[in-house]
């Protein structure tokens, strides 16, 4: 935004559908009630709307909300999210949406981004809007989830996919990851740390994660790759070897990648990728530090590897994701 450009928050409408999860309700209101701007400007709008006129909205819970827009709100949002909800009707039943849901979907104007928490993802693939490209939902859905919609690619494995205009995540706590993400994605990295850690959450799960199917929790008693992590983090612009990590906790490297895949969800490699590039983001947001010098300090060696790795991660290139969170910042 320049700065003769007038200030304008990003609106995020959260439609409200009877049933909802009270608490998956909340969590787009409690990520993007927060950020705000170097003079207190909320960055957001957020408000929550029907497929009906103003009034209570049933929930899956002993009691009702009052939902105070209308379906016409839709219209004004810049990001529509659809949390989860156990009474679609014909939605999760037969993949088509009500009347009341078609008409609302209708007000929602060309190049809104969508995002679902859930089986909210249900409606955004009845409305037609994931046809020919991937999602996920809650593990325990993705099956019946892939037969309702076959031409959909289902991905029941990972935590939440951003397909650019659609964003889908799988269940509860994966609804804050994709939050946080899309405030990372459109604020940078170090406004999305710090509303995760005023909700006292990981800052970042990356959304290739594997949810936790199945997945028995670790023995207390045995031990864990806790204190590996917290050594390779104080390390990151060092060369780190998969015997090093091992080395920390007194492992084999054979017992040391299996005990961290089960806690983590995701390899020792993938999980030291990903923070070098959580790495990269902060500095590139907060210094004026060279690309070399940059990619030292994340431990990527050179600018061509922390290009490649950003370039895969974020889709984008240190220059221009420095030059879209930290416009003033002249080159090096």
């Amino acid at each position: 935004m320049s700065v003769a450009e007038e200030f304008r928050p990003h609106r995020v409408a959260v439609l409200a559908l009877d049933g909802l999860l009270p608490f998956e309700l909340g969590i787009p209101h409690r990520v993007f009630g927060r950020p705000r701007d170097a003079r207190g400007r909320h960055l957001y709008d957020v408000f929550t709307c029907s497929v009906r006129p103003p009034g209570p909205v049933e929930t899956d819970a002993d009691f009702a909300i009052h939902v105070p827009h209308g379906p016409e709100a839709l219209a004004r949002a810049d990001t529509v999210i659809v949390p989860a909800s156990y009474e679609l009707g014909p939605v999760f039943e037969e993949g088509r949406l009500t009347g009341e849901l078609a008409a609302a979907f209708a007000l929602i104007r060309p190049g809104t981004r969508l995002a679902s928490i859930c089986t909210g993802v249900y409606v955004l693939a009845a409305a037609g809007r994931l046809d020919g490209r991937p999602a996920t939902t809650h593990w325990a859905e993705a099956e019946h989830f892939q037969r309702l919609f076959p031409r959909i690619r289902v991905d029941a494995d990972v935590l939440f996919i951003d397909d650019g205009d659609v964003l889908t995540s799988a269940g509860v706590a994966a609804g804050i990851d994709l939050c946080l993400h899309m405030v990372r994605r459109d604020f940078g990295a170090a406004v999305a740390n710090d509303v995760a850690r005023r909700m006292v959450v990981p800052p970042h799960r990356d959304g290739g994660q594997a949810q936790y199917i199945a997945r028995p929790v670790p023995d207390p008693q045995l031990a864990t790759t806790t204190a590996a992590r917290a050594w390779a983090l104080a390390r990151l612009h060092e060369p780190i070897q998969l015997r090093d990590l091992a080395e920390q906790e007194a492992m084999s490297v054979r017992t040391f990648t299996r005990r961290f895949r089960e806690e983590v969800g995701v390899s020792p490699g993938q999980w030291l990728i990903q923070q070098r590039v959580e790495r990269a983001r902060q500095l590139l947001e907060s210094t004026d530090l060279s690309m070399d010098q940059v990619a030292r300090a994340a431990g990527f060696g050179t600018a061509q590897s922390m290009r490649q790795h950003l370039q895969q991660a974020l889709g984008v290139t240190p220059t221009a994701y420095r030059r879209t969170f930290r416009p003033l910042t002249v080159e090096q």
